[in-house]
């Protein structure tokens, strides 16, 4: 691979951009400045930057899943920009980093892949997705990626990884948390099929008036999943504040059978839950916060729940990174204290 230099703009001749508030490039829109910032227009020219850095750096694509800090980054701030989908053969795709996640679903789908159409609607780019190992609604894409092209930075060199090295667990990889690895491209294997995987979620069941268990056309699982996550302030909507957050915030919390009948003893009733394990549950985290007394759109300041889904915390404009902060902590504090469950986030915190 030939390396390419960053972008020549309008703020320097090599495209970095001193100073520059991080507000603007996430979608919680809060983050103080960038050190510096340098605008890439693939992933080649993002090795290139981050080989020429000084100092401490961060990648931003989406910055769907990231929360930053008042203080903002002290720091190279590389922005992850350009994309584009590749099938390869026998089912496999490619997709480039910085390609934006719901473009290449709406893709697969259109061109008659299966094994992502429920992650339909989910913000942020395609490079993204492994670090998160990225789900919703029964379908997680460790179950679906065939490879993941990684650049090592302390090694310095790029190769292919397989699933397995991946480290893939609920909402986490090896790559989560790190400044070492930079994703490039992911291959997925999906299913040259016209109809959905087998519908996981009773929910989705429900809206596709369908059973858990059965397949149904590809453009009607995209579409029911988008409306859910619409109705859920999920989908992005720059007019709508209950869209101006990180997704979902905190992970459903995985505990002991003994832990969720001590929830519904305090509760008085059981959690939604599902299997995740011998003897281990995936409990709600959405229930446990509404059980804990804080209703959707419950405010504090300048930040709030979504007044449509109690797992998202949201900037309902004007607000400041601490501000969310003490949001989830109040929100976190009290779910332990009613049930005993520690609640984690979702996003990378960069404070």
């Amino acid at each position: 691979m030939t390396d390419a230099s960053p972008r020549p703009s309008e703020n320097g001749d090599d495209g970095r951009i001193p100073g520059k508030p991080l507000s603007g490039h996430t979608t919680l829109r809060l983050g103080g400045p960038a050190r510096e910032l340098v605008e890439t227009r693939d992933w080649s020219e993002a090795v290139a930057a981050l080989r020429e850095a000084q100092g401490p750096t961060l990648v931003l694509a989406g910055g769907s899943n990231v929360v930053i800090g008042d203080a903002g980054f002290d720091g190279t701030v590389v922005l992850l920009r350009g994309g584009g989908i590749e099938h390869v053969g026998g089912g496999v795709v490619r997709v480039q980093a910085g390609q934006v996640w719901d473009e290449f679903v709406a893709w697969t789908v259109a061109e008659g892949f299966s094994g992502v159409e429920c992650l339909s609607g989910i913000p942020g780019s395609a490079g993204a997705t492994p670090i998160q190992n990225v789900g919703a609604y029964g379908q997680e894409v460790s179950q679906t990626i065939a490879a993941v092209k990684v650049f090592d930075r302390e090694a310095g060199d790029i190769r292919d990884w397989a699933p397995d090295e991946c480290g893939f667990a609920y909402r986490h990889s090896v790559f989560k948390h790190s400044s070492r690895y930079l994703v490039l491209s992911v291959d997925f294997r999906l299913a040259e099929s016209g109809l959905s995987q087998p519908v996981a979620y009773a929910e989705l069941a429900r809206r596709l008036g369908t059973e858990v268990g059965e397949r149904v056309p590809l453009a009607a699982a995209r579409e029911a999943v988008v409306e859910l996550r619409r109705g859920k302030g999920m989908v992005l909507d720059a007019a709508d504040h209950d869209t101006w957050s990180a997704g979902s915030f905190f992970t459903n919390p995985i505990v002991g059978e003994a832990v969720l009948h001590g929830i519904a003893e305090r509760a008085g009733g059981e959690p939604p839950h599902w299997p995740a394990g011998e003897g281990l549950v995936k409990v709600s985290a959405a229930w446990l916060i509404g059980a804990a007394g804080f209703a959707k759109g419950y405010r504090r300041g300048n930040v709030g729940l979504s007044t449509k889904h109690t797992l998202a915390l949201t900037n309902r404009g004007g607000a400041t990174t601490a501000e969310l902060l003490d949001l989830a902590d109040e929100v976190a504090g009290k779910v332990e204290r009613e049930f005993g469950v520690e609640l984690h986030p979702e996003p990378v915190m960069v404070l």
